[in-house]
């Protein structure tokens, strides 16, 4: 026969442990698991990665054109090369920084926040500089409406991606 007061014991202990495994949601801890990408994974992202960025790519230069001709049909020559040279200020520098990211996604770290974040700096800045050497150079032949449209025709090519572009590459199936 068991003791009497190593029964009360015991089951003081059960209900101890039951009422510790009933914590409130509130009290509990939550815990960070961080999150480990196989090589394939990685694979996967990087080639998706090169992909969106040739297509943003592509898409502003599709706008950028479709923005000049459309100027140059509507108010002639000095027009739709003020939409291009207002294009190509955003369109240039973003090039430079889009194969700055491309070539990171063949490095085994990738690109910084940091990288990330001084090269979006540089390349707003490229494009203020180009806008500022566009109107000290063209003089009175700019046509500034032009520029202005050639610029946000640039500056929002990557919304055709949005509405046209499809996903690439397959989401990892879970097994």
């Amino acid at each position: 026969m068991t003791d009497p007061s190593a029964e009360q014991v015991r089951k003081q202990m059960q209900k101890q442990t039951l009422e510790q495994t009933q914590v409130p949601l509130q009290e509990q801890q939550i815990v960070d698991v961080p999150v480990v990408l196989t090589e394939a994974d990685l694979a996967q992202i990087n080639t998706r990665a090169r992909i969106e960025l040739m297509q943003v790519v592509f898409a502003q230069a599709l706008s950028a054109i479709v923005v000049a001709l459309l100027s140059w049909l509507l108010g002639g020559f000095d027009a739709g090369w003020s939409a291009l040279a207002g294009s190509a200020a955003y369109f240039v520098p973003n090039v430079l920084f889009a194969l700055r990211l491309f070539l990171a996604t063949f490095k085994p770290g990738g690109s910084s926040a940091l990288v990330f974040l001084v090269g979006e700096f540089l390349k707003v800045g490229a494009a203020v500089g180009l806008l500022w050497l566009l109107a000290h150079v063209g003089g009175e032949r700019v046509v500034w409406l032009a520029v202005i449209a050639g610029l946000i025709a640039a500056l929002k090519g990557y919304m055709l991606v949005l509405m046209f572009g499809r996903r690439v590459t397959s989401h990892p199936k879970n097994s």
